[in-house]
């Protein structure tokens, strides 16, 4: 028995140095198994953002989205994820496209910079097309339409007509079309105050610091539901067309433009945002 026990013994150990040996050979390698994760949505600061390089792309698979997830319905954060219309297209097309979404949140007049200086691969956040956004960005083909409102205090004797903000204290979210806009009215008389993100521009118009706010309607309506003694007026600001910003001569224009066709075609792109904006 005690032979046999050594025999074993014996056996054991030629194995182990046998395994111990090829593991640190150098003549073969070890096989790989490469698996491709699906899409999913990262949100980061807006430092962490600004040490990504969109030249990354090529390498791990990901397109940085630049936003201000602070435009609900479009982008808005949900616990610690953001979510909303823009974040599901953009999902939906890098999907397409086989990147993995990552989203940099920053604050809006930032985005344009990012996606200029490479730092983030898109922009998108309720970004209306305009002439002068043309001059620094190219957009791709437009996936809704959005209209610009104006918010006042229920009963405002001040403001009661677009024409009345000529005179007005307007809140606007700084870089937004709403800020471009009415910065014409400043030669009338108006008074403009910039704010960092939409909900602080309705703070001001509910502590009775500005007359009214120009915002995008769906956004306004968040807002006039969450604060008691708002209202929207009845006309529209300014009727507008979203689409998504790429650097100037992106070759992602004509990417995101083939995958955005077929998600429309699909019907995808409706069911997203339908699913946020009830009819």
């Amino acid at each position: 028995m005690k032979k046999i026990l050594s025999a074993i013994l014996a056996g054991t150990m030629m194995c182990s140095m046998a395994i111990g040996f090829a593991g640190c050979g150098g003549s073969g390698e070890a096989s790989k198994t490469e698996t491709t994760a699906p899409a999913e949505t990262k949100a980061v600061s807006t430092a962490d953002s600004a040490t990504k390089d969109s030249a990354n792309k090529g390498e791990n698979g990901e397109l940085h989205m630049a936003t201000n997830a602070f435009f609900e319905p479009y982008e808005y954060y949900e616990n610690d994820k953001i979510v909303g219309i823009d974040a599901e297209i953009a999902e939906a097309i890098c999907d397409k496209l086989g990147y993995t979404l990552v989203i940099d949140d920053m604050d809006f007049d930032s985005i344009i910079t990012a996606v200029q200086s490479g730092k983030a691969d898109f922009g998108m956040a309720g970004m209306t097309v305009t002439e002068e956004r043309k001059q620094a960005i190219d957009f791709t083909d437009t996936y809704t339409n959005a209209v610009q409102v104006i918010i006042v205090k229920e009963g405002s004797d001040k403001v009661k007509t677009k024409d009345d903000l000529k005179t007005a204290v307007i809140g606007v979210q700084m870089g937004t079309t709403g800020d471009i806009y009415v910065s014409d009215y400043e030669a009338d008389g108006a008074t403009i105050e910039r704010f960092n993100k939409g909900a602080d521009a309705v703070l001001a118009l509910a502590q009775g610091k500005v007359d009214a706010v120009v915002i995008d309607n769906e956004p306004a309506k968040a807002f006039v539901a969450q604060n008691e003694g708002l209202v929207i007026l009845d006309e529209p600001f300014e009727n507008e067309e979203y689409a998504i910003c790429v650097a100037k001569g992106s070759e992602l224009t004509e990417k995101i433009n083939g995958a955005l066709a077929a998600l429309k075609e699909e019907g995808k792109v409706d069911e997203i945002i339908n699913k946020y904006i009830k009819a």
